[in-house]
């Protein structure tokens, strides 16, 4: 398994609105503009790149699902403290 993984993320408050971009995004919709325009994080302005990060950096909801991804693939609703997330692995 990887050390370190790059992922960005789309966050919103609720799972319905959640669920609602993963169906847009596996319709076709770009990911990077669906974050700048509906994610609360301020990595959504940077199309939600969130960088490399190793195990240990992100919440334990977030960084189990996102180390299962493989890269290019896209998670299912992960609740967090902060909110409903839609990671995608980059590298």
């Amino acid at each position: 398994m990887a050390s370190e993984i790059r992922a960005s993320h789309i966050l919103v408050v609720n799972e319905t609105h959640c669920k609602e971009l993963i169906a847009k995004i596996t319709a076709g919709a770009s990911f990077e503009d669906i974050a700048r325009e509906c994610s609360k994080c301020p990595s959504g302005q940077k199309g939600g790149d969130l960088g490399f990060f190793g195990k240990g950096k992100m919440v334990t909801q977030f960084e189990n699902a996102a180390f299962k991804l493989n890269v290019g693939e896209l998670s299912g609703p992960v609740k967090t403290p902060f909110g409903y997330h839609i990671i995608k692995r980059t590298a």
